[in-house]
């Protein structure tokens, strides 16, 4: 059985990564360097393209949301506490990075470690995921329940006005009233103070009108390629999802996580985020170290699923996972086993 031999082949897969978890401040400086000063740099040349063509500010748009990506990945990394050494320096940078994506900074990231902690647990997947249904939830809807999860689940929807909701709605209010997150709502609502603070000084200095022609489509850009990477590292064809009593947390890491198989280029400027099973495995892993850890290891990626970017786009036709065969499938493909039943 594959489960078994992953275990027996990755049984020191601890020992193994611990080197790699050691962060480095002279690479983490040379990140931030690299990601914010050229960010600042083309939001400032989108604003002088506004006086020369509006199409020219989105195409740039486009470029300037992969640095926001990369700016968003040291948040990410200083909410797992892994970019720097200092946890005090890895919360400040954190908090002024979700100045720029707008994701507030403790919320999100509490909400990740979530994630992190029950990722391939069925009855956890909507925390921090992307939700999908079973055949059989699926297949007891009514008639309407269905409709409303189809319309859900199509890419328009889901990639395209899904990320608008997200930004305005998930993340400025607090749906978790769980016991132990009262500072974190608190920290949510002086986040969301500090960054209207922020846009309404920006706006008043550029203007708002300059101003929200360059800021909306970087910002709505860079949400819809946090979703799509996010899509493809957990919804991927041969998933893994287990009940909690027969969770494991290797085979959640290297089978229910993908490895995104990019240029070398958008490996770059997504932080090395597709490198997704060796993050799952140990989130202490600062992002600048991921790719030094598969190259070194190359059994790691052994049993991950490698996926290219024309072969995720196949990852839209996954609707639902059928408990059976342990895999994401179509709708078209539930409708023959359907029929066939």
């Amino acid at each position: 059985m594959v489960e078994l031999e992953i275990k027996e082949a990755l049984k020191n897969w601890q020992t193994m990564i611990k080197k790699y978890t050691e962060p480095d401040s002279t690479k983490a400086i040379i990140q931030i360097l690299n990601s914010f000063l050229p960010f600042i740099g083309i939001w400032v040349l989108m604003y002088f393209s506004l006086q020369w063509s509006y199409w020219i500010t989105l195409l740039l748009a486009v470029v300037n949301a992969f640095f926001l990506v990369r700016v968003f990945i040291i948040q990410h990394d200083c909410g797992h506490l892994s970019f720097l050494k200092s946890r005090r320096w890895n919360h400040t940078i954190g908090f002024i990075c979700s100045l720029f994506s707008t994701l507030p900074y403790r919320y999100w990231a509490k909400m990740h470690n979530y994630h992190h902690g029950h990722t391939g647990q069925f009855k956890h997947r909507d925390m921090g995921d992307i939700k999908f249904l079973s055949t059989d939830e699926y297949g007891a809807l009514s008639a309407w329940g269905k409709f409303c999860y189809r319309v859900y689940r199509n890419p328009f929807i889901l990639f395209c006005i899904g990320p608008i909701f997200y930004l305005l709605l998930y993340n400025r209010f607090s749906f978790v009233s769980w016991e132990g997150w009262k500072k974190t709502r608190q920290a949510l609502r002086l986040n969301n103070l500090v960054l209207l603070i922020v846009y309404l000084g920006i706006g008043y200095l550029v203007g708002w009108k300059q101003f929200l022609l360059i800021q909306l489509p970087i910002v709505y850009l860079f949400t819809i390629i946090a979703f799509w990477f996010f899509y493809v590292q957990h919804q991927h064809e041969e998933n893994y999802k287990a009940f909690k009593d027969n969770w494991d947390h290797l085979l959640a890491s290297i089978r229910g996580s993908s490895y995104y198989d990019l240029p070398k280029v958008f490996h770059w400027l997504s932080g090395n985020i597709g490198f997704h099973h060796i993050h799952h495995l140990n989130s202490k892993i600062p992002n600048y170290n991921l790719e030094k850890c598969v190259r070194e290891n190359p059994i790691l990626s052994k049993y991950v699923t490698a996926i290219t970017f024309w072969e995720s786009l196949k990852c839209m036709r996954h609707k639902l996972w059928h408990e059976e065969s342990r895999r994401m499938i179509s709708f078209r493909e539930f409708s023959r086993m359907t029929q066939m039943a």
